[in-house]
Order: C-alpha cells, then sequence, then structure tokens
C-alpha cells in the first residue's frame, strides 16, 4: 500500500489507518481479544502499517492490545495514541505518554495527540499553551515524533498552532458526516495538515448491514449515534440504495465504496475500526479502487442527501 506524509513530518503513513477504540471494549459489545488481536494483525499483513490508538480506551487496555499484536514488528508500523481531556496540564501530559509508552511496550509514539479540547466531559479548562508546552518538550525528548489533534474546531486548531507545530487533525468524517469540510478542512488544506478520519463509515452505517428497524445493544454507544435516530436514518437507507449500483460496477462493497470515497479528498486517510481479521483485509483493498470524478461527484451528491439535513453540530453522539 502506498503511503503519504503525515503534515511536514516526514513520518509515512497509510491512507487507511487501523482504529481500536473497539478494542478498549469499554462502550462496545462482544469484544474479544483474541479475534481483535488477530484483526490488527491481519491489517498489517494487508499493508495497512499504521494504528490508531488513545488511553482512554478501556483505561489502556486498547494499547496493551495493539502491542499484543504488532510488538515484534514495532520498527515496521506507526503508532498513533491520544491523551485525554482530563490529562492535560503539563504534569499529566507527561505522565500520561510514559503510560501510553508502557502500554505499547514501546520507547517513542510517532503520533501523540490531544483526544478533545480541554473542558469537554467536564474537564478542566487548562490553556492549550500548557500543554503544547508539554508536548513540545517530549517531542524535544525524542518520545514522540509529531504532535496532531483530534474533536478540535478551526479556532481551536489555529490556537494550538501558535504553541507549535500540529501535524494532524482527527475528526469524525464521512459521506454521512462532513462538518469538517465547512470548518477545519481549508485551514488543513493551507497548512499542510493531514486529516485522519474516524468513523469513516459512519460506525457502520455506510457497510448496509443495519436494516430498517435495527435496535443495538443499550450497552453499544452507537444506540446514540445520530445517524441511527429517525430521519436521518430513513434518509441514510435511501442514499445507501443510489450508491449500490456504483459499487457493484466496480464489484466493491458498499464500505469500501465509502472508505475509497473519503481518501480521495484532499489530504484525508481513513482510521477503519475492525473487530474480524476478515473485516481488516476488506478494508485494505479499498486503498486500490480507483473512482473518477464523475463517480466522486455522484457519491459527493448521494450524501449530501443526508448530510444536508444535519445541524452544525459536529459531534456524532447524543450523549
Amino acid at each position: 500500500m502506498q503511503t503519504r506524509e503525515l503534515g511536514t513530518s516526514g513520518i509515512q503513513i497509510t491512507p487507511i489507518i487501523t482504529g481500536t477504540w473497539q478494542a478498549g471494549k469499554a462502550m462496545w459489545a462482544g469484544i474479544e481479544d483474541a479475534d481483535t488481536i488477530s484483526a490488527i494483525r491481519a491489517a498489517f499483513d494487508a499493508g495497512i502499517t499504521t494504528v490508531d490508538t488513545a488511553e482512554v480506551y478501556g483505561s489502556g487496555h486498547s494499547e496493551r492490545i495493539v502491542a499484543a499484536a504488532l510488538a515484534d514488528v514495532r520498527d515496521r508500523v506507526i503508532y498513533m495514541t491520544k491523551v485525554f481531556s482530563n490529562h492535560l496540564k503539563y504534569d499529566q501530559v507527561i505522565a500520561a505518554c510514559e503510560g501510553s509508552l508502557k502500554n505499547l511496550k514501546t520507547d517513542y509514539i510517532d503520533v501523540y495527540q490531544i483526544h478533545w479540547p480541554a473542558g469537554t466531559y467536564g474537564s478542566e479548562k487548562v490553556p492549550i499553551e500548557e500543554t503544547m508546552r508539554a508536548l513540545n518538550d517530549l517531542k524535544q525528548q525524542g518520545k514522540i515524533r509529531a504532535i496532531g489533534v483530534s474533536n478540535f474546531s478551526r479556532a481551536q486548531l489555529e490556537a494550538a498552532s501558535q504553541f507549535g507545530r500540529i501535524d494532524s487533525l482527527q475528526p469524525p468524517y464521512s459521506l454521512f458526516w462532513r462538518q469538517v469540510e465547512q470548518d477545519a478542512m481549508p485551514y488543513c488544506i493551507e497548512h499542510q495538515i493531514s486529516i485522519l478520519a474516524y468513523s469513516p463509515l459512519a460506525q457502520g452505517l455506510l457497510t448496509g448491514k443495519f436494516k430498517p428497524g435495527h435496535q443495538f445493544d443499550p450497552a453499544d454507544h452507537r444506540a446514540k449515534n445520530k445517524l441511527f435516530q429517525g430521519e436521518n436514518f430513513v434518509r441514510a437507507q435511501a442514499a445507501l440504495d443510489k450508491l449500490r449500483p456504483i459499487a457493484e460496477r466496480h464489484h466493491i462493497s458498499l464500505a469500501n465504496l465509502a472508505i475509497a470515497w473519503l481518501i480521495a479528498q484532499p489530504q484525508t486517510h481513513a482510521i477503519t475500526g475492525v473487530r474480524h481479521a476478515e473485516q481488516a483485509a476488506e478494508n485494505a483493498r479499498a486503498a486500490e479502487v480507483q473512482l473518477s470524478q464523475a463517480e466522486l461527484a455522484e457519491i459527493d451528491a448521494i450524501g449530501r442527501t443526508v448530510t444536508d439535513h444535519l445541524d452544525s453540530n459536529p459531534v456524532l453522539w447524543n450523549w
């Protein structure tokens, strides 16, 4: 799989990235460690050499699962992890990084990201200058190679960039969830900041496997995903019906069509979560799909039949 540079960091990442929120088990149902380890390894074997995790995913469990899957090929993979919004004071960032290094069984993290801005989810409003000072010190010490942010607005991204180089933004972004295009994407393009799109399949909605009337286990956070509710879900089903003929023309799944469209957007990479090895191998095939400009425009228009009805709130869930 061909790689792309992360921002201006010199780090080469794959257009498809293995996501491991589900590996932490918390807020998911039916996750087995052995299956997750097999899936992460299958993604690597299929050419996806970049993996994204976070300290908050199962209180470090996801990071430990990543290490279990990839420790023996550490020199051939790119590790991305995140510090949560309740650990953004200087000393907390340093301690959180040390914890992640231990969990990942490595002496450096390739891309270290602020998971949510300070003040979110009841956290303290720490000045971004203080957090960035910690991240810059970690970078100077060689414990991290690049700094990224996640769930930041354009204004927050601009503020962070005053205190150090930001090489990536991780927003929710898919054919059915596109607020970043109007907010932070133009700034990212101008300043060569890579976009690492999470929930690129709208948490499975774009696979087409969830039929009308589907009910999630209450323990599954997708039960609160706005796209699975009311008229949004109805519009999504209609859009999927229009996307199917395009996927069939290319002999690919709806999921691969959605991923292929996403990684064709400016500076955008897709973080795809996996539960099983077969799913990981299937996701990797999306990197080979070649969509024409006419097809990209057609897919874009179909996606807008869903997104044009959404409000401007960038958070994907009703939490």
